[in-house]
Formats: C-alpha cells, sequence, structure tokens
C-alpha cells in the first residue's frame, strides 16, 4: 500500500526516503532506466516494501529523486545566505548548481524514460533555480560585490553552458575553473 501523500512522515521514516532518494539518483546516474529498485533499496539501508510504499513505480520514484534534487538545489540560497558572506554564498551555490547538473546528466536515460510515460519532472525547474539564483545575486548586487546589469537568466544560461560542457564528475576542476572565470566577470567593477 502507497503511502497518503497528505500525512506527514514520521523522522525515521523521512530519514528512510532521503536515503532512498539520495541513493536513486547515483544508481540511476549509473545504470539508467534499467537500475534495479532492489538494489536501490538494499544501498538505501532500507527493505523493499518501504521503497514500494513510499514509490509505488519507477517512474514515480526518477521524479521523486530529481526533484529532491531540485529543491536541495534551491533551498540552498536561503541556507548559504545566512551563513556566508553574499559572493561566498553565490559561489558555495554555483558549486552547488554543478553537483545537481552532474546528477541531472547522469541520469538523463531515466529521466527521458518519466518524460516518455507522459510525466513532466522539468515543470518549474527554470523557474526555481533561477528564483534561488536571483536572491543569492540580488544579496551580492545589495552588498556590492558583483555587478548589477546581469540578469539571473543571463548567469543560468552561463551556467547551462558550463554544465554541458564540463559536467561530469571527472571535469570538476575545469567546470571550478569557468564558475570561478563567471564570478570574476560578475565582479562589481568588471565590464563597466
Amino acid at each position: 500500500m502507497a503511502r497518503d501523500p497528505g500525512r506527514p512522515l514520521r523522522a525515521d521514516a523521512q530519514r528512510n526516503r532521503e536515503k532512498i532518494l539520495s541513493t536513486a539518483v547515483r544508481v540511476f546516474a549509473e545504470e539508467g532506466l534499467d537500475a534495479h529498485l532492489e538494489r536501490i533499496a538494499k544501498e538505501a539501508g532500507v527493505g523493499t516494501g518501504t521503497l514500494y510504499r513510499n514509490f509505488p513505480t519507477r517512474e514515480l520514484l526518477i521524479e521523486a529523486a530529481y526533484r529532491n534534487e531540485l529543491a536541495r538545489l534551491c533551498d540552498a540560497a536561503p541556507e548559504l545566505l545566512a551563513a556566508l558572506p553574499p559572493r561566498e554564498a553565490l559561489r558555495a551555490w554555483l558549486a552547488r548548481f554543478m553537483d545537481y547538473a552532474n546528477a541531472k546528466l547522469g541520469m538523463a536515460d531515466a529521466l527521458r524514460g518519466v518524460v516518455a510515460s507522459g510525466v513532466n519532472p522539468y515543470a518549474q525547474s527554470h523557474e526555481m533555480i533561477q528564483d534561488a539564483l536571483a536572491r543569492l545575486m540580488d544579496a551580492a548586487v545589495t552588498a556590492g560585490v558583483i555587478r548589477s546589469d546581469i540578469s539571473a537568466a543571463d548567469m543560468f544560461a552561463a551556467l547551462t553552458g558550463i554544465a554541458l560542457a564540463s559536467g561530469k564528475p571527472e571535469q570538476r576542476e575545469r567546470a571550478d575553473r569557468l564558475l570561478d572565470l563567471t564570478l570574476d566577470g560578475l565582479s562589481a567593477g568588471a565590464g563597466q
């Protein structure tokens, strides 16, 4: 029996759900759509019944894993701004964006399977990412550490390009250099 989505999860059930989702991202990235759900359950340290109660179908698990990664990325913006100066918060978030992009690229086959089933896991993704990015950029503009003439949409386009060109785990060093170069280009006084 599937769980009631309207009922809040107990703390242990929420931990199990998080373990399933993070494991699913990794396993689907490694094996694509054909990944065995039993492997995901085992590596997450839960029984298959727990996995199926939370995610009755493969498509629901893939969609939830992707959306969880998206939420983790977007939720990080206010957390980083609370903990770090604006420029450092923006740079830390850019690194998290690369982690998100890497997971998304790794899960591409599995996500295509979800889309083929008629579900759009990407609904509102761009808006959510741009909202988080805008929040970080606005804080950095207000602090006077980045230029005010670059929009979050422009920055998102640059990040997408970096992710496509250097989004694989073995290219992380290059991606970090490109992120630093992009952030340097955003610095207050640059290009003006």
